[in-house]
């Protein structure tokens, strides 16, 4: 299949997907590419049930929910997703991009987007001999690297190994349905928000969280793949065994740009390198936002994201139609069209 857009935004996770409707807003069409078989990006993949604290107007809000919420935004704009399918091919033909998906789709566009996050991620796995014995034992038992659904770890001992916003976040959320939880980490303080950091020390405090520090994981017991305890040891070797059903080793995601790297674009450690005030890279007509791109004082953030999604939007509007001025209005003027 061959198509011609306006603009393809590479990346169906938040980002991209606010990016489709500020595209829309300024009259652009948009074609989405994800590897992923859904729309969502690490939000839908792998903490759909974790609360995020720091979106406007939203105190607390579940990852898949504003996934929703996004996607429901987007769709006046009819955006066409292409998903399931990696973009492997990018070429410059005239004063437009000709863009390859893994399937043989072929789609031209004038500009695009790249919103794919940190590009493809897989969990950093703990060091464990015969971790592998138990991986994917179903909800809420054995290890597992990320929590689709909150309520698979009701009445059961956990053991949650991290010191960041995943492993804080989790011990928080999951504290209010497990038997136990039990965070291990090799050092008092964690690296969480601040915030979090203080909630999480205030329920061990009142005993519904016990933090086993300083502790990193030292070995799994258990018998045909069913795991009983989580054995953890102090830096000077003094060893200590932790009853659990489920172990959650929360140490950041592994990740690699895959074709990305292969387009062409000025990088920086594995990042695009833009111009923040146009979020403009080293191509002409490739944009980028959110995690996937640098710049000096760059905050990774869904909100910054989202700001630098607009900002691209209104930049590909420059490049869809050159010397065209844009009548931008808010959207309380002008509302969103199919909504008024």
């Amino acid at each position: 299949m061959n198509y011609e857009t306006d603009v393809v935004v590479v990346g169906a996770g938040p980002v991209g997907l606010f990016a489709v409707f500020e595209c829309g807003m300024v009259k652009l069409n948009c074609h989405v590419v994800d590897a992923l078989d859904a729309v969502g990006g690490q939000c839908a993949a792998l903490y759909p049930e974790k609360p995020i604290y720091d979106v406007p107007g939203h105190p607390s809000i579940l990852a898949a929910d504003l996934i929703e919420r996004l996607k429901e935004q987007a769709a006046p704009f009819a955006p066409t997703y292409h998903l399931g399918r990696q973009m492997i091919g990018l070429e410059r033909v005239g004063e437009a991009w000709r863009c390859t998906l893994s399937d043989g789709t072929i789609i031209t566009a004038k500009a695009v987007i790249v919103a794919a996050g940190g590009g493809a991620f897989g969990p950093n796995r703990p060091p464990l001999d015969g971790i592998e014995a138990y991986e994917g034992k179903g909800p809420g038992a054995g290890v597992a690297y990320f929590v689709t659904r909150r309520e698979d770890y009701r009445g059961k001992r956990v053991v949650i190994a991290g010191g960041g916003d995943s492993a804080v976040d989790w011990a928080i959320s999951l504290a209010e349905v497990a038997e136990k939880i039990m965070v291990v980490h090799r050092r008092p303080k964690f690296r969480a928000a601040p915030e979090s950091e203080a909630r999480l020390k205030a329920l061990a405090d009142a005993g519904t969280i016990e933090l086993v520090v300083p502790y990193q994981l030292h070995s799994l017991e258990g018998e045909g793949g069913k795991l009983s305890a989580v054995v953890v040891a102090t830096l000077d070797g003094q060893t200590r065994r932790l009853d659990a059903d489920a172990l959650l080793p929360f140490f950041g995601l592994a990740t690699e740009l895959g074709p990305i790297a292969e387009w062409g674009l000025g990088m920086d450690r594995n990042l695009i390198t833009v111009d923040p005030a146009i979020m403009a890279t080293s191509a002409p007509g490739i944009l980028a936002a959110g995690d996937i791109c640098t710049y000096p004082g760059k905050l990774k953030l869904i909100l910054a994201g989202f700001a630098e999604a607009a900002r691209a939007a209104h930049t590909a509007h420059e490049v869809a139609h050159p010397g065209e001025a844009l009548h931008f209005e808010h959207s309380t003027t002008s509302g969103v069209p199919g909504t008024k």
